[in-house]
């Protein structure tokens, strides 16, 4: 007989408790029973997939996917958390699908069917119109304006795609924020992502999105602004805010607003000049030419301005905003193109996770690597500067450890290894490290779970998630 699972939940979910209060230490998710539930089945936990900016989100063995930690003024939108606070609840889907992956964004979420169909909701510039565009043209929008197909009715298009789109009111979906005030390097410490607001006007209902004929989607990531999504096939689509390359299409595009295929395996995507390779991208067998180890991507990560995907052969590509060295490229300059982190070849990348300005990754021998920010010790190593480079954590608290899982919140990082122990650290300021107090850790910290079996874990934007079982 299977075990019942059990979710815990710490850090920033202000609707969860009394007087929003924060979590400073695992507490177990307390959900209903009532058959007033409709379409909530048993509650039995399946997953767990962080959530966003003060929601968090799991799924039910059911195929649901449960919500809440909401609140209505903090400038949450409903529309994207669902409308419960302390009391786990169905997000409200079409009944007849069940949820099998999901992923969120700061105000946006995606969410996989098991039969490959993909949903997505929020903040309104992140939902693609449905429509087919033809090829990017630099620093332009690819929009066709606002959508106004009533909400809840699934349109057709000539092109094959199809979406659901809210026309709550008669405002445009806005571009891209100028790009001087995303670079500034002085309001490093300062949630860059507080200025932005979820108003109902600018937010749409759940959107069926369908890519070509026959593509069926194994999973989804969601960073800021941008969506990835992976194909059966090993192939990634991408749309939203595209404007320091995160949606790897080349170029700096400032909203796609339709899913288009991103060139991670294809020689157009890595850097055409030996010398260049040699620090960005990789190496033929015969050392000539430029050439992605692997023949499909198998993970997919976003963070909040860039991306990584992992090819099953084990290398690591990154694109997108590199100010702190998150692209790991030994640089700070944006990556418009999936490029191969080099300093990697040779160690087989199993998986990935990226934050607000860091990325770190694990190794099939279970090694960690973490590069970009570090204000808040979110990379681990001991201090609090910037990594331009993936660097080895080599704590005394990860000896012996075999990394499994590893999940990035905006400015915290959270792993679980193959002994079942839970290691936290970071920005820590609305206790997401789970370790009883407010204080930031720059190095992995255990973290207490109480005799459960950790399985999953899964960070929020600013809170963490974890799926455990009990002990055999």
């Amino acid at each position: 007989m299977e075990k019942e699972k059990v979710v815990y939940m710490w850090g920033y979910l202000p609707g969860a408790m009394p007087q929003r209060s924060p979590l400073l230490a695992p507490i177990v998710v307390r959900v209903p029973q009532e058959e007033s539930n409709i379409g909530a089945g048993n509650y039995s936990w399946k997953d767990v997939c962080g959530g966003g900016c003060g929601f968090a989100m799991a799924i039910s063995d059911s195929g649901k996917l449960i919500t809440w930690g909401s609140t209505d003024d903090l400038g949450q939108c409903y529309l994207t958390s669902g409308k419960h606070g302390e009391i786990p609840a169905p997000f409200p889907l079409p009944e007849e699908i069940s949820i099998v992956k999901a992923a969120a964004g700061w105000a946006h979420c995606v969410a996989i069917t098991e039969t490959g169909e993909v949903y997505t909701w929020g903040w309104k510039e992140c939902i693609p119109s449905g429509k087919f565009l033809g090829e990017p043209a630099e620093d332009k929008e690819i929009s066709d304006g606002q959508s106004s197909f009533p909400a809840q009715q699934v349109s057709p298009h000539p092109q094959g795609l199809r979406s659901t789109v809210a026309a709550a009111s008669g405002i445009e979906t806005r571009g891209g924020e100028d790009g001087a005030k995303r670079r500034r390097v002085s309001s490093a410490k300062k949630p860059a992502e507080s200025s932005s607001s979820c108003e109902e006007g600018l937010s749409a209902l759940p959107c069926l999105v369908s890519l070509n004929p026959g593509v069926r989607i194994v999973s989804v990531a969601a960073g800021g602004r941008h969506t990835l999504a992976l194909s059966d096939i090993g192939q990634v689509w991408g749309w939203g805010y595209g404007g320091e390359g995160q949606l790897g299409l080349g170029s700096r595009i400032r909203m796609v607003s339709s899913p288009h295929p991103v060139p991670c395996i294809d020689s157009s995507s890595l850097r055409n000049d030996r010398a260049m390779g040699l620090s960005h991208g990789c190496l033929g067998s015969e050392g000539q030419g430029l050439r992605v180890p692997g023949n499909y991507v198998k993970r997919i990560a976003c963070g909040g301005r860039h991306s990584a995907v992992i090819t099953d052969a084990g290398a690591l590509l990154t694109f997108g905003w590199g100010l702190y060295g998150q692209c790991g490229q030994g640089s700070t300059d944006d990556e418009l193109s999936p490029t191969c982190v080099s300093s990697l070849l040779g160690i087989r990348i199993e998986s990935v996770a990226a934050g607000l300005w860091h990325t770190v990754c694990t190794s099939a021998d279970g090694d960690v690597y973490a590069f970009g920010g570090n204000q808040f010790g979110q990379l681990g190593t001991g201090a609090e500067q910037a990594e331009t480079l993936p660097r080895l954590l080599d704590a005394p608290s990860l000896e012996n450890m075999h990394v499994k899982v590893v999940s990035c919140g905006a400015r915290h990082t959270a792993v679980v290894t193959g002994d079942s122990k839970v290691f936290c650290w970071g920005w820590n300021k609305y206790g997401q490290l789970g370790l009883g107090d407010v204080i930031d850790r720059n190095i992995p910290s255990q973290v207490s779970m109480d005799g459960h079996v950790p399985i999953n874990v899964a960070c929020g934007w600013w809170h963490t998630l974890l799926l455990a079982e009990p002990p055999t």
